[in-house]
């Protein structure tokens, strides 16, 4: 979508200013269903950082998420977003992608989409079944 839906941004927009997860979208976003909760950017960064830092191999790439290099000094927070802007992305918890009765994965993951990419979405949170 070459200009982001503004309806869509200002749904983002809540969800930056609450510090909750409990707004539950589905969206196409390059022919791909994703269906999950959104939570704040800060609170999305914070948890792959999480998930990053329990990782031998995968440690060191945690501080690009909460804006700090390996060492633990503060980076310069380059690229992320100014508070005041619209918000440009949306940051799904416990989201899945759909393909046919399958949901990937199973447990939710964590996924960052651009808004100007989707192309479809609906509040709520689709189910699928395993047959």
């Amino acid at each position: 979508m070459p200009n982001a839906d503004e309806l869509l941004v200002s749904i983002a927009a809540v969800v930056e200013s609450e510090p909750s997860n409990q707004m539950s979208l589905t969206v196409v976003a390059g022919g791909a269903v994703l269906t999950g909760r959104l939570a704040p950017e800060a609170m999305w960064r914070e948890r792959v950082a999480e998930v990053l830092r329990a990782s031998d191999r995968l440690g060191p790439f945690s501080g690009v998420f909460t804006g700090r290099r390996e060492e633990g000094r503060p980076d310069q927070e380059e690229g992320r977003p100014d508070r005041e802007e619209a918000p440009t992305h949306l940051h799904f918890h416990l989201a899945r992608i759909l393909q046919g009765s399958l949901g990937i994965p199973e447990t939710g993951g964590m996924y960052r989409v651009a808004i100007r990419d989707v192309s479809a979405w609906t509040v709520g949170d689709l189910s699928y079944f395993e047959q």
